[in-house]
């Protein structure tokens, strides 16, 4: 469903009128709007000293403000910054009986890219991109149900790696436009825990999150 919307987003966007001018060099630009963060559906082991427990984690999505900034070197490359409100999700653990809430993560995943835009001659304006991601975590939290049953200092280790995107603008006259993109992050991270007042628990974590963005522009 949500693909499925976000490729109807892209696809009125292609329906455009008279041309607006392109973007160029020099030219700053601030992006704000919704952001969906959704992580892989793949499952991560939990190992509880060094073995295997037989439970999974996976972690829910979340959308926030998100935000862009970029900078134009000519009409056809620019620069772009991909910030947001922290993200919270919902770790769930999963076993042979059903699966509860273990615990909620925040994070934030500040990227920076380089833009690519294709010249069309028109108000739609399509780009590919590529970066750099780090992804900071932080108030980590059990589930009051875990910790009364000994679960504590959950701990996730920051996390670097690539970004690859799609999007496209849609200009409404020369300052405003319409944006609509896809990204893939790589997010790996490992996660510690207490059980019992020791430092037994662990998790690598896949988040490697699908990123889905709308969002109003303004040109400077």
């Amino acid at each position: 469903m949500k693909k499925k919307l976000l490729s109807l987003a892209l696809l009125s966007l292609v329906t455009c009128g008279s041309a607006m001018a392109a973007h160029k060099a020099g030219d700053y630009v601030v992006r704000g709007g919704a952001t969906m963060v959704d992580p892989d559906s793949d499952k991560a082991g939990v190992y509880l000293a060094g073995e295997d427990s037989g439970l999974t984690l996976s972690v829910d999505d979340n959308v926030q403000l998100g935000l862009n900034f970029l900078y134009f070197y000519d009409s056809n490359w620019a620069v772009e910054v991909l910030a947001a409100t922290p993200f919270k999700h919902d770790v769930k653990i999963h076993t042979p009986e059903g699966s509860t809430t273990l615990a909620e993560v925040t994070h934030l995943p500040p990227t920076i890219s380089a833009l690519y835009y294709f010249d069309t001659g028109s108000n739609f304006m399509p780009y590919v991109g590529a970066g750099l991601n780090y992804t900071i975590f932080f108030d980590e939290e059990f589930n009051s149900d875990f910790e009364d049953a000994g679960f504590g200092d959950l701990e996730l280790d920051g996390s670097f790696g690539f970004a690859l995107q799609v999007g496209a603008d849609y200009q409404i006259n020369d300052q405003w436009h319409v944006n609509a993109s896809a990204r893939y992050i790589d997010i790996s991270t490992d996660a510690t825990f207490d059980v019992a007042g020791e430092n037994i628990g662990k998790a690598d974590v896949d988040v490697d999150p699908m990123v889905y963005s709308i969002m109003l522009g303004y040109t400077f």
